[in-house]
């Protein structure tokens, strides 16, 4: 041991890449809580194959896990990996194009054998014919090595092999000392009426962080040091358990009940997982029979008193749509989740993107506008979920809170916030049943005032039908295009409660970034570059979009040039040129990743060069 080097490094990104039954999820996982233990900041970005049963050894059935972490903030799981566990050639194939030049490829010799190479379609075996020769390759026959750490223990050899993941774990924990504890307390509690599985994921893991401290072709390990951090308690988080506790803390701060109608639907379904293990806590949660029923549901919850919210993808909006439009037109608070994948139909059901942004906005029959939110990481989904409701109660609106893939499964360090410090919702309900009429509005915020059914003297008619101010059905024009005019000036009145994002840069210059949702990261990464090279640029991003901040037309024509990055083909920047009549330019990706902060640097550079 005394003849290894230990270095010192800012930052590190690593990819864990195998079969879908390789458990790289699990070993990523493992990983990232480790180094949240270990006070690094970090940025996940978990990668599933959208095949759910594709054949072993294919390139479309990889599954990836990807870590960066830092002493430093970190913004995202990192554009290039340094380096990269492949436990297969189909893994080592489908991410050797992202890695980096000299980056370091711990790959196991036992998986390229002739069968699998040809079903990664290698006409030769990258392990022999000088491919890899920029790289650092350690070539490790981890299932041989994992078969002989286990040669005692009673399970049989296929059982035997599954533990060798919990190997190649073992050495990325010695080379970049991390505690073997937590992952040996995890498989104690994971399989403690199983000890022959906790012998065998234990030695496994043992084996492999003795092997890489003895063997000859380790040399190096590598330290990063405790990231300088706010005091505080913090845990790990993905943003759907944040969107859940974001929830669970509204219904607290507003003295309700908290009642999910969802269908499951990936990668929205963590949620109502997760909700489901507060019943004790007045969370309600109901797992509908389709998409219709849990929106239905939820509108019924609402109406009864609950606070109420329903969660889904892409596809399952679209079969949300009429109930949307329902609770728009009797004005009930409820929040629709929306965890963006990508589409159309069920497309790429496992990857990420932003293309549900006009869905959100336009989505239903009639002029039907509601509130849109967007969060920006997987911590501050906790927020975008509290702010929502908020703003449910407050304007008695349904309101769209927009995710995605990449931050509903991606993780980082949360500061747990005293519940002392957030805001009380204030839930104000009819009290003058003498003089009650269900859609007179409230002079500053155009809300009307809720009665729970049950309230003595408080019956009122509510449907999907026009009314008036009475709660009547009225067939009558202006009575319509009065309601109509109403229900949208509601709306845009939010952005006279909300905080207005912060300009970063200066207020004048020749370019302006606008970005919204989970391109948070990428962009903070790229404006730092960007400034540290002096380039006049500035960025704005949003959180609300709908309605669009007050001071958002000022702050574009200060600037020459607008630049608008997406997940999409241009959904935003199509809003901003026509609310503002500026021809924004739009940075567009749709490959099922987040955006690469290097490229959007490049296109900055291009556009300031004309």
């Amino acid at each position: 041991m005394s003849d290894k080097q230990v270095k010192t490094l800012d930052s590190i990104t690593i990819r864990f890449a195998g079969d879908s039954g390789d458990g790289m999820q699990l070993t990523g996982g493992q990983f990232t809580d480790t180094t949240a233990i270990a006070g690094n900041d970090l940025n996940t970005f978990p990668d599933y194959p959208a095949e759910i049963r594709a054949p072993v050894g294919t390139t479309f059935g990889v599954s990836g896990f990807q870590i960066q972490l830092s002493s430093k903030p970190v913004h995202t799981p990192g554009d290039a990996p340094d380096v990269l566990v492949a436990m297969n050639p189909a893994a080592l194939k489908v991410n050797l194009p992202i890695l980096r030049d000299n980056g370091i490829i711990i790959v196991n010799t036992d998986s390229f054998q002739q069968r699998n190479l040809d079903l990664a379609k290698y006409e030769s075996n990258p392990l022999e014919d000088d491919s890899l020769k920029l790289y650092q390759v350690f070539r490790v026959p981890i299932t041989t090595l994992t078969r002989e750490a286990l040669k005692d223990s009673p399970l049989r050899p296929k059982d035997k092999d599954r533990s060798k993941n919990f190997f190649a774990l073992g050495m990325t924990y010695w080379m970049y000392s991390r505690s073997m504890d937590h992952t040996i307390e995890w498989i104690n509690a994971k399989f403690k009426n199983k000890p022959e599985l906790i012998d065998a994921n234990t030695r496994a893991l043992q084996a492999g962080y003795t092997y890489a401290l003895s063997t000859e072709i380790f040399t190096t390990s590598y330290r990063i040091d405790k990231a300088d951090k706010k005091p505080g308690k913090y845990r790990n988080i993905t943003g759907n358990e944040a969107t859940a506790l974001g929830f669970i803390a509204a219904a607290k701060r507003a003295g309700k009940e908290l009642y999910l109608g969802s269908y499951p639907i990936t990668p929205a379904s963590d949620i109502l997982h997760e909700l489901a293990k507060y019943r004790n806590y007045g969370v309600k949660t109901f797992q509908a029979e389709d998409e219709i029923a849990g929106i239905a549901s939820a509108i019924g919850a609402s109406y009864a008193g609950d606070m109420a919210i329903t969660t889904t993808s892409g596809p399952g909006l679209a079969l949300k749509s009429e109930a949307l439009g329902l609770a728009v037109i009797t004005e009930l608070p409820l929040v629709v989740v929306n965890v963006q994948r990508g589409g159309p139909s069920t497309g790429l059901p496992t990857k990420t993107e932003q293309a549900d942004l006009m869905q959100a906005m336009y989505g239903r029959n009639g002029e039907a506008p509601v509130p849109v939110i967007a969060a920006n990481s997987p911590s501050d989904c906790f927020s975008a979920a509290f702010e929502a409701m908020e703003i449910a109660f407050k304007f008695n609106t349904p309101v769209v809170l927009l995710t995605d893939g990449y931050i509903a499964n991606g993780a980082e360090p949360w500061l747990i916030p005293k519940v002392e410090d957030l805001p009380v919702i204030k839930v104000d309900y009819a009290d003058d049943a003498e003089n009650y009429q269900p859609y007179k509005r409230d002079p500053e915020t155009l809300a009307r005032k809720m009665a729970i059914p049950g309230m003595p003297g408080f019956e009122h008619h509510v449907g999907g039908l026009e009314k008036d101010v009475s709660g009547n059905v009225s067939y009558v024009p202006a009575v319509h295009q009065e309601m109509v005019n109403l229900r949208a000036e509601k709306v845009k009145r939010v952005n006279m409660h909300t905080t207005e994002p912060e300009l970063y840069g200066n207020p004048e210059g020749e370019l302006l970034v606008i970005s919204w949702g989970s391109t948070y990261g990428s962009v903070f990464k790229a404006m730092e570059e960007a400034h540290s090279r002096g380039l006049s640029v500035s960025w704005y991003h949003l959180r609300w979009i709908n309605p669009m901040p007050k001071n958002l037309g000022d702050i574009i024509k200060n600037f020459k040039k607008v630049l608008v990055p997406e997940i999409n083909l241009g959904q935003l920047k199509q809003l901003i040129r026509a609310e503002y009549l500026v021809d924004a330019q739009g940075f567009n990706r749709v490959n099922g990743l987040p955006i690469n902060s290097g490229e959007l640097l490049e296109a900055i550079e291009s556009q300031l060069k004309g």
